[in-house]
């Protein structure tokens, strides 16, 4: 089994029973098409006759309005199939893209584009294939029942038919490698766009909106390329069946007026087998089925790409009683961080400090174990970061740009603790105050508070410290406090968790003044690692901030 049916199986299994519904209505309307053009006959020669149309024209009736009633049917099933398998092929993507972290090679954009667009045309694939498999039923059951009503009629059908078979098959090779380049331009644009709305601000601020309007809108050239191969492909199929559809009717029809012609046809068995002539050609008429089959497909190869990226196995170990004490030995992060050696007391104050670039955010993701080294270790007493169980709240990360998850107010701040005093967090984190104000307080619904940069950066802080960690790292987490409100927020952190070792990533110098240790970075390397004031009579130090003099 390929990648891309791996990924697909899953979630048509979780249909088995809607499918199985589809497939016997699909062959319903099967044989109502094919026992269709046999009741036309025998009404017309009836009609033509006279012998009495009442009957057969009753079973004409009936046939159609079955068939009619078969196809409605399929329809509605192969909607609610189409959702239901997009729906689980998203709740897998989506657990693989969260379990892969930054594992995963795939941009926010992109990642977007394979949610959307991918996945719902991977879902319609199991619709697709019962489409194109009643088309092939219906062309054998045709050709049956063209052998059935004149050998000779068969003969200029069977003549015919690979050439709709060939025909179907090379469209088939022919769009399937645009339609995944399609699928990978479109992705790539969706990663560039979103990546420039994002930094909308930065690009109005620096004046570069030209040139990042070109950089956004680089893969067009590839997306108009692999979209007009596509549609170059599909104009063919359709002007190539439009002449042999026509053809084979033709043909059939001379062959079968010859039968009547010879008294082997009566008018009625005429139409028939012009009708079993069009019903089996219905592979070349459906071309759309085929270009969706291979959307189907590209699109599923793209979701496999994802599940092919193994994800880091989940730690499940617990921390044995201890201080708190953090190691790291030789921690490195390809491009970014390079042979990282730092041992930090349990109970220290750390800030680390750096130029915009110098690696302080992966850092701060390493000590966290929300990102594994390429190389080295980090232990927290004793144990590897990477071996910890996250559930187990060993470790509170908060972040300058939280993002808040959660129903109420309530529910996001004890995101992810089992058991966590939210009262008490919010304290800590001087947010307090600010939710009793709120309607309906603590559960008030999320969608409704109005957040500010630092209230939000609050919030997110106390969901940190509603774990109850053993460390606690902070990722510029106050930086959009003021300067009097984040001396508030440290000093009851530190009332509230007393003793916790806690790394804070900061570009104040007042924070670092107040810390037991600093730790300067300087393009993925410690350059030194000193208190404050002692780092202070180096220019190059004083140079990282804003402040003119040491706090």
């Amino acid at each position: 089994m390929v990648d891309h049916e791996r990924v697909l199986a899953p979630a048509v299994r979780a249909q088995r029973w809607p499918v199985l519904l589809l497939v016997l209505t699909a062959l319903a309307a099967t044989g109502c098409a094919l026992l269709l053009p046999a009741a036309l006959a025998r009404t017309v020669d009836a009609a033509v006759s006279g012998s009495g149309a009442v009957a057969p024209l009753l079973a004409l009736l009936l046939l159609g309005c079955g068939g009619i009633a078969a196809q409605v049917l399929a329809v509605l099933l192969s909607a609610r199939i189409t959702a239901a398998t997009t729906a689980r092929l998203r709740a897998d993507l989506a657990e693989r893209l969260v379990l892969l972290g930054h594992r995963g090679p795939f941009a926010a954009g992109d990642a977007v584009s394979r949610l959307t667009g991918d996945c719902a045309g991977a879902g319609g694939i199991t619709a697709t294939l019962v489409e194109i498999a009643t088309a092939v039923l219906l062309s054998v059951g045709a050709l049956g029942a063209l052998l059935r009503l004149d050998l000779r009629v068969a003969l200029v059908f069977v003549v015919l038919l690979p050439l709709a078979v060939l025909l179907a098959r090379s469209h088939l090779r022919s769009t399937a490698v645009d339609l995944l380049g399609y699928q990978e331009a479109s992705g790539e644009l969706g990663a560039r766009l979103l990546d420039a709305v994002t930094g909308l601000r930065t690009i109005a601020a620096a004046g570069v909106a030209e040139q990042e309007v070109r950089r956004v809108l680089r893969p067009l050239d590839r997306l108009g390329a692999a979209g007009a191969g596509t549609w170059r492909t599909q104009s063919r199929l359709m002007w190539r069946a439009g002449l042999l559809v026509p053809l084979v009717q033709i043909a059939v029809l001379c062959a079968a007026g010859l039968g009547l012609f010879a008294g082997r046809l009566t008018v009625g068995e005429v139409l028939a087998a012009l009708g079993y002539a069009t019903a089996g050609m219905g592979v070349v008429r459906q071309s759309a089925l085929f270009t969706a089959l291979s959307r189907a497909r590209s699109c599923a190869q793209r979701l496999a790409e994802v599940h092919r990226v193994a994800p880091e196995p989940a730690g499940s170990r617990v921390l044995p009683p201890g201080p708190g004490e953090l190691r790291v030995r030789g921690a490195a992060v390809r491009g970014v961080l390079d042979g990282i050696d730092l041992v930090v007391p349990a109970g220290t104050i750390v800030a680390v400090v750096g130029r915009s670039g110098a690696g302080k955010s992966t850092l701060a993701e390493v000590l966290a174990g929300l990102r594994p080294p390429d190389r080295g270790q980090v232990l927290l007493d004793g144990v590897p970061t990477a071996e910890l169980d996250p559930a187990a709240a060993h470790v509170g990360v908060a972040f300058a740009r939280p993002v808040l998850l959660g129903t109420t107010v309530a529910t996001a701040v004890s995101y992810g603790a089992v058991e966590a005093d939210v009262a008490a967090a919010c304290r800590a984190a001087q947010v307090h105050d600010l939710v009793t104000r709120l309607p309906d307080g603590y559960l008030t619904p999320l969608a409704e508070v109005p957040l500010s940069g630092g209230e939000a950066q609050r919030l997110g802080l106390a969901r940190a410290l509603a774990r109850t960690p053993r460390l606690l790292v902070l990722d510029d987490a106050t930086a959009s406090l003021d300067v009097i409100t984040e001396d508030r927020v440290e000093r009851a952190i530190t009332t509230a968790l007393p003793g916790r070792t806690r790394v804070v990533i900061t570009h104040r110098a007042g924070t670092a003044g107040r810390a037991d240790l600093v730790v300067w970075l300087d393009e993925g390397r410690i350059r030194r690692a000193a208190p404050h004031a002692e780092l202070w009579a180096d220019p190059d130090y004083r140079a990282l901030f804003t402040e003119e003099a040491p706090c």
